[in-house]
């Protein structure tokens, strides 16, 4: 039930299909968002299209040109490693597990949350 492209952005999956540089087409744009003049006049906005699935990722996290090279990269290879192997994907695994996880936590504390309900009522209870 997790959309496949949304389950990207994971990190620690080790298990990635490999990205050729000639797969790939890179452009440096304007970002957009809050920083004013750092913002407006720089090109520091990397957009990164793999070229055989379509799949584009647009990455403006940090002001360095590098760094945002870097992080467009590797979030383009998760996307492309879950559009390629869908369910099969470490990164789709990882994410249902992590909504697992969030899902039993939620549950114990809502089974926190009744116990001390019902213990309150116990004292009130107690008290009259």
């Amino acid at each position: 039930s997790v959309p496949l492209l949304q389950a990207a952005g994971k990190k620690n999956s080790l298990n990635l299909l490999e990205l050729t540089e000639a797969e790939l087409e890179e452009q440096f744009v304007r970002g957009d968002g809050p920083g004013g003049q750092a913002t407006n006049k720089t090109n520091n906005c990397v957009v990164l299209k793999h070229i055989p699935s379509g799949i584009v990722v647009k990455c403006h996290q940090t002001r360095s040109v590098e760094k945002n090279r870097k992080i467009a990269r590797e979030i383009l290879q998760e996307k492309v490693d879950l559009f390629y192997r869908g369910e099969d994907s470490d990164v789709f695994k990882e994410k249902k597990a992590s909504e697992k996880q969030k899902q039993e936590k939620k549950r114990r504390a809502k089974e926190n949350l009744e116990r001390k309900k019902l213990f309150k009522e116990m004292q009130q209870l107690d008290k009259e």
